[in-house]
């Protein structure tokens, strides 16, 4: 056999030689797997550098939206920070980590006001029996209080004008808190206007806030004219618009919470310079936004997003519902003292309700321990409702 066999066939009288060894062609490289592959890849690096502006854009990618790009794309890198901010955080980690010690802690109230306080009477009631776990502190911006309880005497502050709009409503409140912090013993700070009443007796009020591991600061976005809307370029780089927040000014915060608002000047200039009215043409209410996003930028997971003080949006007006005498019922403090949602409306075309629930230490439970906007006449049926 020379280099090929070959084989009888019965059924066929020709003879068939087959090669012994078979040669293959070469194989041709797939050309459009690696087409594909390249194309997918600068689709992809054009959506990070170029990501889609709106909400329609984003279905190409995902059929869950832009939210589906977002977590999967890799984040953005950081920007660097000045040398302001980084002087800055160092303080605020310092003062975070700093262990708070007193063996008679007390609740500072802080009284906003322009003049005589018309609760006073109630706040007697309120404070009567717990002396030694609570200090008043009252800042009356136009002229001086008649006190009608003890607990009020001598207990004003310097103070000076204070007008609604302006960053003079949040130099009042640091005001207060330099103040109450010159007392180690206080160690929660509680600001409080003259239409503010309790809800709880005191010794429920003392334990909600001195077992809180949170400071209770009303914050949340809203991407409307009267939120983000208001957001000007000249806080930059400072504040960037996705930190701006909006929120409720009445606070209540831990001791750590106001030492670092105290001792901040870096963002509180940024909102003093350009949180103004009339400023671009917008509105911007420093006292509305100062405090939701510096905390949501410092400390975001220390405070609760929501005011323990309760106000009545619900009739979507500049200003919120204010109580009449005939409007105080038992029916009425009840409803308030057993809400346990929190609930804010954007300022846009949608008016989006964003309802949370109120979780204190991780548990649900009712938001509010105080509520406003009560006016004077209301003070004696309040007595006789809230019988602390």
């Amino acid at each position: 056999m020379k280099g090929a066999q070959t084989w009888q066939l019965s059924s066929m009288g020709d003879m068939q030689i087959l090669p012994g060894s078979r040669h293959r062609p070469p194989l041709k490289r797939p050309m459009w797997i690696i087409f594909l592959v390249s194309l997918v890849s600068l689709f992809l690096v054009c959506a990070y550098i170029y990501p889609p502006h709106g909400n329609a854009a984003c279905y190409v990618f995902s059929s869950r939206g832009c939210k589906a790009l977002t977590n999967w794309l890799p984040p953005a890198p950081a920007r660097e920070l000045t040398d302001e901010e980084i002087a800055s955080r160092v303080v605020f980690r310092d003062i975070l980590n700093t262990p708070v010690q007193s063996k008679n802690s007390k609740i500072a109230f802080m009284f906003l006001t322009p003049s005589s306080l018309p609760f006073e009477k109630l706040w007697d009631m309120f404070f009567h029996g717990h002396e030694g776990k609570f200090s008043v502190y009252v800042h009356a911006s136009k002229e001086k209080p008649v006190h009608a309880s003890r607990y009020f005497l001598n207990r004003e502050i310097r103070s000076d004008e204070v007008v609604w709009g302006k960053i003079s409503m949040i130099d009042a409140e640091r005001r207060l808190l330099a103040h109450a912090l010159k007392d180690p013993d206080n160690q929660h700070f509680v600001l409080l206007s003259e239409s503010c009443v309790p809800l709880h007796n005191f010794d429920y009020v003392y334990n909600y806030l001195m077992h809180a591991n949170m400071s209770f600061v009303d914050c949340f976005v809203d991407p409307g004219p009267h939120g983000n809307g208001r957001y000007s370029v000249q806080m930059l780089p400072e504040v960037e618009k996705k930190d701006f927040r909006k929120g409720a000014q009445w606070f209540s915060m831990r001791r750590q919470h106001a030492m670092m608002v105290l001792s901040d000047s870096l963002y509180y200039s940024r909102f003093r310079d350009y949180c103004k009215r009339g400023l671009d043409g917008k509105n911007c209410i420093a006292d509305e936004h100062y405090l939701p996003t510096f905390f949501h930028m410092i400390d975001p997971s220390g405070i609760a997003n929501w005011s323990v003080t309760h106000v009545d949006w619900s009739e979507r007006k500049w200003h919120p519902k204010s109580y009449r005498a005939q409007d105080v019922t038992d029916e009425l403090l009840k409803n308030i003292t057993s809400i346990e949602s929190t609930v804010h409306v954007t300022s846009n075309e949608k008016s989006e309700e964003l309802i949370e629930p109120c979780l204190w230490n991780g548990i649900r439970r009712p938001c509010y321990l105080f509520a406003r906007k009560f006016y004077p006449e209301t003070l004696d049926k309040l007595m006789v409702l809230l019988k602390f």
